[in-house]
């Protein structure tokens, strides 16, 4: 069995399949340390931790809610990946850093290939053309 997600997907994928025999996860624009990305969000819209406990949810000038006891839940509830995977990133992803990339890739000796000009979201022609010869190259 395999799996096979992208962006926030691969969070909760790895969340809940951590525990199962995979053969090879395959991620596309991957979000990798939930923690990481929520104390990102906390940052761009100006709200502290302190806060956001006091409060218990706070819903941002984007219209996301941020929520301490989710905050909590993910730093009580690591991931322990210990699954083949293989990345594929776009070189102008807007919502995932590299260097949360470059970190799991490196812990997780996982493989990465980067599109360039490559966006978060893989949606053009050129980029499903991109990602299905990635696919193509990495699935086992």
């Amino acid at each position: 069995m395999a799996i096979i997600a992208n962006s926030i997907g691969a969070y909760f994928s790895m969340l809940a399949l951590q525990d199962q025999s995979l053969q090879q996860a395959l991620f596309i624009s991957p979000l990798l340390d939930m923690e990481q990305y929520i104390l990102s969000k906390m940052q761009q819209a100006g709200i502290t931790e302190n806060e956001l406990q006091a409060k218990g949810e706070i819903e941002t000038d984007r219209k996301e809610i941020l929520s301490w006891q989710y905050l909590q839940y993910v730093r009580e509830h690591p991931l322990d990946w210990k699954v083949p995977t293989e990345i594929l990133y776009g070189e102008k992803d807007d919502r995932i850093p590299l260097v949360t990339v470059k970190k799991f890739v490196k812990e997780h000796r996982a493989g990465l290939t980067i599109m360039p000009e490559g966006e978060h979201r893989f949606h053009t022609r050129v980029q499903l053309n991109f990602l299905n010869e990635w696919m193509k190259k990495v699935i086992k």
